[in-house]
């Protein structure tokens, strides 16, 4: 399928990669990127775009991972300062807790990583820019 040219291209990096944490397409923002939980699609339904450069590998994994340290350990010293818990307690509502984090920001980290390699031009993607508007004077891309 060739790319269609009639899709609204993301203006900046930050526009295409809310695309990909939110499960879209980055360069139409339209169609879903994946077809299971990690699984992207190999090319995009509406726009056409080739999905299968993308080398995610291990990236989304460490991206969650920091994410979820750093969401839980202000909520882990809260609960050992401020509660007396016992060790049971805190494993009752830190493990589940963290797991559920580390679980649902994978699919959004592991899509604006894409994003992002789509957006660079890196693995094989061709770097593609909207048109610059006319009101921006500096006609800079």
């Amino acid at each position: 399928m060739p790319k269609r040219r009639d899709c609204a291209l993301p203006e900046t990096l930050g526009a295409a990669a809310l695309r990909g944490l939110r499960g879209r397409c980055p360069r139409c923002g339209d169609a879903r990127l994946f077809h299971r939980f990690l699984k992207p699609v190999a090319v995009c339904a509406r726009c056409g775009q080739d999905w299968s450069h993308q080398r995610a590998d291990d990236f989304p994994a460490y991206v969650a991972i920091i994410v979820t340290g750093h969401l839980m350990a202000p909520l882990i010293i809260a609960l050992a300062r401020d509660f007396a818990l016992s060790v049971t307690a805190m494993m009752a509502i830190i493990v589940p807790l963290a797991l559920v984090l580390l679980l649902g920001l994978l699919q959004p980290a592991k899509g604006a990583i894409i994003a992002l390699q789509w957006w660079w031009g890196m693995h094989g993607f061709v770097r593609e820019r909207p048109e610059p508007s006319a009101k921006s004077g500096d006609g800079l891309p």
